[in-house]
């Protein structure tokens, strides 16, 4: 029989950056994604389901409800989570750089953030095209795992509609560097409320409710009171995995005064 090997660090990068786009409910044996990535990763699909369930049991967001992963994480998952969460953005691009080289690439579809929040000035050209490459790895890291935390689904609304979902920023890419791309500054929305969100037209409270605010709510409207003002108060459907920073909320209240 061969003999086992350790996990390499290519190989724990393409795990961790699988935990991090795939909704919790799917991280099992015979998910046809963990088959294939497995495959070209030289482990067994039950060897990467394994892994993503000892990585979860690293995940606060999953323990914290009781759930719990396999007991077995490593030193290795361990260091690797830690560096994850200390720079998510250099965590997103040499992950990128493993599921290359490894072959072990996905088809998720990729949203570009809007660049008009980032302000990041690229024109295509010399050392620029670095910029632009790494400024899409994080769009597209951003994307994937908070669209995958919430298991698809607005969590104010519940639209199921990839191509109208916008993984919305809590604090805005361009006020706070180190946190561009943590999926806990990340909320899953549809394209209204990421909006209505962005402008603060709505927020969340401390107790993960729907808030409106007072001065910008029309109850004349129809629609208004539909889409929006129908949802005041009412809880929003929190993740599995990378649930939002109370901390981000706040400062999201704080800019708007909508609570």
């Amino acid at each position: 029989m061969p003999v086992r090997t350790g996990w390499t660090r290519e190989q724990l990068l393409v795990a961790f950056d699988l935990y991090c786009k795939m909704p919790f409910g799917k991280m099992h044996f015979r998910n046809p994604e963990i088959i294939q990535c497995a495959d070209r990763i030289g482990r067994t699909p039950s060897a990467l389901a394994m892994k993503l369930t000892n990585i979860a049991s690293l995940d606060p967001a999953i323990t914290s409800t009781g759930r719990r992963g396999l007991a077995g994480a490593s030193a290795a998952d361990r260091a690797m989570w830690d560096e994850m969460q200390a720079d998510w953005e250099s965590f997103a691009v040499e992950a990128q750089q493993a599921l290359s080289a490894l072959g072990a690439g996905s088809s998720f579809e990729t949203e570009l953030i809007d660049v008009s929040k980032t302000e990041v000035a690229v024109d295509y050209t010399g050392s620029d095209r670095s910029i632009q490459a790494t400024t899409r790895i994080g769009q597209d890291f951003f994307r994937r795992a908070v669209l995958s935390a919430y298991d698809n689904r607005c969590c104010i609304s519940g639209l199921a509609v990839p191509s109208l979902l916008v993984a919305s920023h809590i604090v805005p890419w361009r006020a706070d560097a180190a946190n561009r791309l943590n999926p806990r500054n990340g909320l899953c929305l549809s394209m209204l409320h990421d909006k209505a969100f962005d402008i603060g037209i709505i927020t969340i409270a401390e107790d993960m409710t729907v808030c409106v605010n007072k001065e910008l709510a029309d109850d004349t409207d129809r629609f208004f009171k539909s889409a929006l003002l129908a949802y005041k108060g009412r809880s929003i459907n929190l993740p599995d995995k990378f649930r939002p920073d109370p901390a981000f909320l706040a400062d999201h209240r704080r800019r708007f005064s909508a609570v």
